[in-house]
């Protein structure tokens, strides 16, 4: 299977950074330091790097305040030689020149180890900072995140393989044959090109998504090589994954280079007594009104106003976020959950599948949900750091491995080469007789 963490300061529970030894503070460049080593020792395959574009009082102390994440990245590739470093961008409030530079640069800066998580925001909030009254309506930003990584991807093979060519006698730098010009006319772009970054080691930086919406879901067909999902149970999981596939083959791909990883956190004790009083110490440190907020961002909808005892109200899909919505109305339904059994589940574990008790208990699930194709892996979303995340690494990992579904060691250098992807052909080199 493939893993990767999602690294954020203050942990994942809404009040891990509350927890005793936990790092209180997503603006240390020390606790990712820390991480990354750990994801190493573990011989994960890539450090995940969330974003957002404003600040936003009682959310998630991890999501107000955070570094950038390709200036992140771009730190953590100077410390780190295999770890993969996903970082996150978004197409609405950004241009496909400056995100198709600084990707290539990542990719170049750490030998071969950059992903793009694309994300089209939505947030009301991160409207305002970017001269906007409001975001642009769901499907617009989805039809704009096309054409835009159609034009990343273009930049990203303006110039071929060997077009480099440093002829000290002749004078000649570069092959002028072997660069070219974007010219792109769009809808919503016009770009030159070509991109002043030559060919990067991966050939083009490793493409995420994490959209569950049908624009999301047709957006991922074309384009993501990873998926970051969110699912809270196996059957559910199941049925998401073979659509996925199923839509990739469609698209022309191959479905194998479309991995789905779930978030998933891994509260991991010495026994299940020693987990379970963890798991009770985090919900204790819970700050209702966070986590009353969280759960209302998830839904896009303010929930303030409801009986946490009563139903899940039935509720439209927001402009803002579909995503957990979907997942959460799906298991809610399927449960009959009540609003509150939803509010625990995101004060926990955010609204991600999570697991209680000793290594092999951890173990068991995520063996399942893999064996029974409803994942190729999962994206770790540890409540605190670093202890808990070392729990998984130093525990969980060895059982993995013990079982024969985990690597024992790196066999390559690259993200692509991690999680078993191809370096995408350069299109203008196919055109070379």
């Amino acid at each position: 299977m493939n893993l990767g963490v999602y690294a954020v300061g203050t942990g994942n529970h809404v009040s891990g950074w509350r927890f005793p030894g936990a790092a209180k503070s997503s603006e240390e460049f020390a606790i990712f330091k820390t991480i990354a080593d750990s994801c190493e020792r573990g011989k994960l395959d890539f450090l995940f790097v969330g974003d957002s574009l404003a600040f936003v009082p009682e959310q998630h102390p991890g999501q107000m305040l955070r570094f950038e994440p390709l200036t992140l990245h771009a730190a953590l590739a100077t410390q780190t030689s295999r770890v993969g470093l996903v970082a996150t961008a978004s197409t609405t409030y950004s241009a496909p020149f400056n995100i198709a530079r600084a990707f290539a640069s990542l990719d170049k800066l750490s030998g071969g180890r950059a992903g793009w998580n694309v994300v089209t925001t939505g947030l009301k909030e991160a409207a305002g900072n970017f001269g906007m009254a409001a975001p642009m309506d769901h499907a617009t930003r989805y039809e704009s995140a096309t054409e835009f990584v159609e034009v990343v991807q273009g930049l990203w093979d303006s110039w071929e393989e060997g077009a480099i060519t440093t002829n000290v006698e002749t004078g000649e730098y570069f092959d002028k044959t072997k660069v070219h010009s974007l010219d792109h006319v769009g809808e919503f772009y016009s770009v030159r090109g070509p991109l002043n970054v030559t060919r990067t080691p991966q050939g083009q930086p490793v493409l995420v998504q994490a959209g569950a919406s049908d624009d999301g879901k047709n957006f991922a067909s074309r384009f993501a090589e990873m998926i970051f999902a969110s699912q809270l149970d196996k059957e559910h999981a199941k049925e998401f994954y073979a659509t996925m596939k199923a839509k990739v083959a469609e698209a022309g791909r191959n479905p194998d280079h479309c991995k789905i990883l779930p978030g998933f956190m891994p509260i991991v004790g010495r026994n299940e007594e020693d987990a379970r009083k963890k798991l009770s110490e985090l919900m204790r440190l819970a700050v209702p009104e966070v986590a009353l907020k969280m759960m209302s961002s998830r839904f896009g909808h303010d929930l303030s106003g409801y009986d946490l005892d009563g139903p899940v109200p039935d509720l439209p899909l927001s402009n803002d976020i579909q995503t957990h919505a979907k997942v959460a109305f799906a298991k809610a339904r399927k449960d009959n959950l009540t609003l509150r059994d939803i509010y625990n589940q995101v004060a926990v574990a955010r609204g991600y599948l999570f697991a209680c008790g000793d290594a092999a208990t951890v173990a068991d699930v995520m063996e399942e949900w893999f064996a029974d194709r409803a994942c190729d892996g999962f994206v770790l979303v540890p409540p605190y750091f670093p202890a808990a995340f070392d729990e998984f690494i130093d525990q969980v990992v060895p059982e993995l491995q013990r079982r024969g579904i985990f690597r024992t060691e790196y066999s390559g250098f690259t993200l692509r080469e991690h999680l078993g992807l191809p370096v995408p052909a350069n299109r203008y080199s196919e055109r070379t007789p």
